[in-house]
């Protein structure tokens, strides 16, 4: 009995390694996404910081994630334009991720360069980056099943986490003995080393296994349908980041030390979103996409309102502990919005939709996110907290509602 326990056990694990292994391409190319925007846009600044430029002048290296929010300006061009010699998305992925390389060795060249210079050259690896996302999103979209999609936002998740991970606390962490050249270089070559898997995916033998586009009719209906998902998905992403985003700000204002708040954020942080991802991806298949999203919903709720009790009574140890619930909340959210922008960009531009949906609600939401901070200066963390809970709840709500229509067209088509 044990021995055929064991057996039906290696199994399982077998088939589960080989349901996992069309995966791996697109995983090692998350990863490298999660990698260079986390080195470029969060492990830098810590590094010229450290070396003497003014917080003004970093605060400028904010605009490296600029061009993550402006993909939809020339994504069509990805839809519109095939490149010669490989397959149409993997092209774009290739000459994107290639130009990222070369853009990474030409910035580890310049430790010493003026910060203009070394803004400009980590805009446009960040460009690079985001285009090779958006073209690998498509390439989701048209040969991935949408059974598999779930799984596949978790690889994102889980990639970008790892990703993450290794751009800020590796890199970073490792920087004394790596020096800015070697630290650069290292991001460089992790890129070129993640690119290589995706060079061998089937791609023409697996276009169109996402489904058929979803129908409809005339470019001015489009716009009309995605407009309403990039509005719902904007205010969820605004609404996120006013519940969540300040939550280091108010930790350093309750007296937790630096060090602690860059642990919580850099290691943290990315772990549990990358355990997150890992079960939300069977829980959103179990419990429903929608039900999953309420019961992340609430998890956030409360973890916006036990962060204002903590800021009321000056907490700190309360205040960490609403951080993680919010970090473990948060997590479960990720899986299904993801997946759910998967099936909304299913149309007959699946970059210039995908980049609409992801990219336009985030950049929509960037007031906000300048905002939150003088808010909550005006108003104190308490008050702050408390005005962003029905926000939140609304966004959420509205979101919920935006998805569950989907799902219900989709089991009427059926």
């Amino acid at each position: 009995m044990t021995g055929s326990a064991g057996l039906a056990l290696g199994t399982r694990v077998v088939d589960t390694l080989a349901g996992l292994r069309p995966l791996a391409p697109f995983f090692c190319l998350y990863v490298s996404f999660g990698a260079t925007l986390g080195f470029l846009s969060g492990g830098a600044p810590l590094i010229l910081r450290a070396r003497g430029v003014e917080l003004a002048e970093v605060g400028l290296l904010q605009l490296i994630n600029l061009p993550v929010g402006l993909t939809f300006l020339w994504a069509p061009l990805l839809d519109r334009l095939r490149l010669p010699v490989l397959a149409h998305r993997i092209g774009w992925i290739a000459a994107a991720q290639g130009a990222a390389v070369l853009l990474l060795a030409t910035l580890s060249f310049g430790e010493h360069w003026p910060l203009p210079a070394l803004l400009t050259l980590a805009i446009a690896a960040c460009a690079c980056v985001a285009t090779m996302d958006i073209a690998l999103e498509a390439l989701v979209v048209e040969t991935v099943p949408a059974a598999q999609r779930a799984p596949m936002a978790s690889a994102k998740l889980c990639g970008a986490s790892l990703g993450g991970i290794l751009g800020v606390g590796v890199l970073v962490g490792a920087y004394d003995s790596l020096g800015w050249r070697g630290a650069v270089l290292a991001c460089a070559a992790l890129d070129a080393l993640c690119l290589l898997p995706i060079l061998g995916y089937p791609e023409t033998r697996r276009h169109g296994a996402g489904g058929r586009p979803e129908r409809w009719s005339g470019s001015l209906a489009r716009l009309r349908l995605l407009a309403g998902r990039v509005l719902a998905l904007g205010a969820y992403f605004a609404a996120s980041y006013l519940l969540a985003g300040p939550n280091t700000l108010a930790l350093l204002d309750l007296g937790v030390p630096l060090a602690q708040v860059g642990f919580l954020t850099g290691t943290v942080l990315p772990a549990v979103n990358l355990v997150m991802a890992l079960a939300a991806g069977g829980l959103a298949a179990r419990f429903g996409t929608v039900r999953l999203i309420a019961a992340g919903a609430l998890g956030v709720l409360a973890s916006g309102a036990l962060m204002a009790a903590a800021c009321a009574a000056g907490s700190a140890d309360l205040g960490v502990a609403a951080t993680i619930l919010n970090f473990v909340a948060g997590g479960f959210l990720g899986v299904p919005v993801f997946n759910m922008i998967y099936r909304w960009a299913q149309g007959p531009k699946p970059a210039t939709d995908y980049a609409l949906l992801f990219g336009a609600a985030f950049f929509a939401a960037m007031p906000l996110r300048v905002a939150a901070p003088a808010l909550a200066g005006w108003i104190g963390w308490p008050g702050y907290f408390a005005a962003t809970l029905p926000l939140y709840a609304a966004a959420v709500a509205w979101l919920a509602v935006a998805v569950g229509r989907t799902l219900r067209a989709d089991g009427a088509a059926r």
